[in-house]
């Protein structure tokens, strides 16, 4: 059986250079469906996101693939397909003598070409290649977004899901919960709720279900959440759960329940892009509409029989 073919376009940016930097790519399997990675670094430089944005994309892959890569880089291009194999027998260094720049990435990027038999062209940039201007502009988006603390170690990392059907007062949630490398999957469906709601649903049940006293990051992308949970549970505390209008706080029993458990776990809450979240939020999401579908279809059935049994 012949190992899957892939075509991956990377790009990397920077501004300044060197400053904070992303990387982009995109993946289009012969069969199978297209993705989209990105990422950021805090302070790096142009050439080192150009081999980052190639190793992340080999890296995602799941098994040994026959890979066609385009890269916009000529420092990438002919650096595997001319220098790499002079620096390796060099031990790491330059015609000159001098060490090569970015050992570390080449270093891991020359492991991960064992996995995989890789073709490397060379695309000119910003010009007319929809799928490497689609990695740049993954690149430069991956540069203003937070950096998110999905390599921290020390902490369990929490990525939560929801949907929320008003029409038909459905809704459901899911969480993956990571610690190194253990992952459990945990959710329910709900019904006469709102999503803000279901949101801090959410929250409470992934918390409740942790039999480790350890730091938490969880992952939502709910600004609502995120902003209760950091600012306003405190005054909301203070006056009683009435809000500085002297309202009823909305969820108040919720927050309530959340409040409890915040004060006994160290919890750091991260909103996600919508738009380019981690693995895992995207997993924790689609579980959450697929279980809703079946609720749905469930109280769908339930009212047929009723219809139907005199």
């Amino acid at each position: 059986m012949s190992n899957p073919a892939v075509t991956i376009y990377t790009d990397g940016s920077c501004s300044p250079n060197p400053g904070p930097g992303g990387w982009g790519a995109v993946i289009v399997p012969e069969n199978g469906k297209k993705r989209e990675l990105s990422g950021k670094v805090d302070d790096t430089t142009n050439n080192r996101m150009e081999i980052l944005a190639a190793l992340e994309a080999l890296r995602s892959l799941p098994g040994c693939s026959m890979v066609t890569l385009y890269t916009d880089s000529r420092y990438v291009q002919e650096g595997i397909s001319s220098w790499i194999e002079k620096w390796r027998n060099c031990n790491w260094l330059t015609a000159e003598g001098n060490p090569v720049k970015n050992r570390d990435l080449w270093e891991a990027l020359d492991s991960e070409l064992e996995r995989h038999r890789v073709q490397w062209f060379w695309v000119r940039g910003h010009a007319d290649n929809k799928n490497n201007n689609r990695a740049d502009a993954l690149a430069t988006a991956a540069r203003g977004r937070a950096i998110l603390p999905l390599h921290d170690q020390s902490a369990i990392h929490i990525f939560t899901g929801i949907t929320w059907r008003k029409k038909s007062g459905t809704g459901s949630w899911a969480a993956v919960l990571c610690y190194r490398r253990h992952v459990k999957v945990i959710g329910d469906t709900v019904t006469d709720s709102s999503a803000n709601r279901i949101h801090i649903q959410s929250a409470c049940q992934a918390l409740c279900s942790l039999k480790r006293r350890l730091p938490v990051h969880l992952y939502t992308s709910s600004g609502y959440l995120k902003e209760g949970a950091g600012s306003w549970l405190p005054g909301w505390i203070r006056n009683g759960w009435l809000t500085r209008e002297g309202n009823k706080v909305s969820n108040a029993q919720e927050w309530q329940a959340l409040s409890g458990i915040l004060s006994e776990t160290d919890v750091s809450f991260h909103v996600v892009d919508k738009k380019m979240p981690p693995c895992h939020s995207q997993e924790a999401k689609e579980l959450a509409v697929e279980w809703v579908e079946e609720l749905r279809d469930e109280l769908t059935c339930r009212h047929s029989m009723r219809e139907i049994i005199p």
